[in-house]
């Protein structure tokens, strides 16, 4: 992993389009820009555990069970098709390392859900990182889950790299971060269960690589959590047509993020000094669907209490208005329609 620090960590030559312009004086800079007229709606964000310079997105619920590695050119090296996978909703992938193996895992949450109960169950796919950057079709393992406190609609999952354990970070005006059990089960349903808050509408959450803290990223901003009740910094975040993912640089230092649409860009975000790692991202102890010795609380959430400023106090009026109209509209077709 360590490989990739120096592909991140400065402006690489990424070609046309990319000018000394795109670097602000806070540090944040435009890494590159998705090329590959087939990735219209970046919607998941991870960087390679083992291929330098590499990073996965996937698109939203517009196509099917792919995903794409892509250089920091904004090239696509290869695309990869999940056998046997169902792409309702992809909304979110994470990116690990096998402790067994040292080889790198994938994970891609098809969570999204935006009746809030539409669907009776959702998925989480759990893929080996291909070795060869070519396109092929790859086994996946997939893991079905329902919420203890009713179905809700998500659009984050995150994995602690110390403990192995997965999290997904519900999408709600009073969001909620949902803990996995530790033993994550192919043969029946696996059951989320909540362990604390979330800010209003997030889209996406990523943990550090030192297990230490964790980001939540809403449309506007984002804010990184450390010890339960405690945040440990709020940032600012790139202005993007719709924010939809988060990831950290291997090093911890700073944030990746995206947005959908055509030929969307990926901004590389400096943390400020009180969200920067206490420590070298650890090797995690065993694999990440494997049993835990104990119960570990996920980092900054078991307490934290709601957050409501991922938006700002006018748009959550704005949001709360359109919804309630389209309600009403709803009534009165219904009515007419008996």
């Amino acid at each position: 992993m360590a490989v990739l620090v120096a592909a991140l960590a400065v402006v690489p030559a990424v070609g046309p389009g990319v000018a000394r312009a795109d670097v602000r004086a806070d540090g944040e800079k435009l890494l590159f820009r998705f090329r590959d007229p087939r990735i219209t709606e970046s919607s998941g964000l991870a960087v390679s555990p083992t291929h330098r310079g590499i990073v996965y997105t996937h698109n939203d619920s517009s196509a099917g069970p792919v995903f794409f590695a892509v250089g920091t050119d904004g090239r696509t090296r290869a695309a990869f098709t999940l056998r046997g996978a169902a792409a309702r909703d992809w909304e979110a992938m994470a990116a690990t390392v096998d402790p067994e193996t040292g080889r790198g895992v994938l994970w891609f949450a098809d969570i999204g859900d935006n009746l809030n109960g539409g669907w009776p169950d959702v998925s989480v796919y759990r893929v080996a990182e291909p070795s060869t950057l070519r396109d092929a079709t790859l086994p996946a393992t997939r893991y079905r889950f329902r919420y203890a406190d009713g179905a809700r609609n998500a659009e984050g999952i995150m994995i602690n790299p110390r403990t192995g354990r997965l999290y997904v970070v519900s999408k709600e005006f009073g969001g909620s971060v949902y803990e996995a059990p530790r033993r994550l089960r192919t043969d029946r349903t696996n059951t989320l269960r909540r362990v604390g808050s979330a800010p209003i509408m997030a889209t996406d959450a990523a943990y550090a690589p030192d297990g230490s803290s964790f980001v939540i990223r809403t449309y506007f901003s984002a804010t990184v959590y450390s010890a339960p009740g405690k945040t440990l910094s709020r940032v600012s975040m790139p202005d993007l047509d719709q924010a939809e993912s988060i990831a950290y640089t291997p090093d911890g230092t700073a944030l990746l993020t995206g947005s959908e649409g055509a030929k969307s860009p990926v901004y590389r975000v400096p943390l400020p000094a009180a969200a920067l790692p206490k420590q070298a991202a650890p090797t995690p102890t065993r694999p990440a669907a494997a049993p835990e010795p104990a119960r570990t609380p996920v980092a900054g959430v078991t307490a934290v209490e709601p957050d409501d400023d991922g938006v700002p106090t006018g748009v959550v009026v704005v949001w709360l208005a359109i919804a309630f109209g389209a309600t009403a509209i709803i009534a009165v077709i219904a009515r007419l329609a008996r």
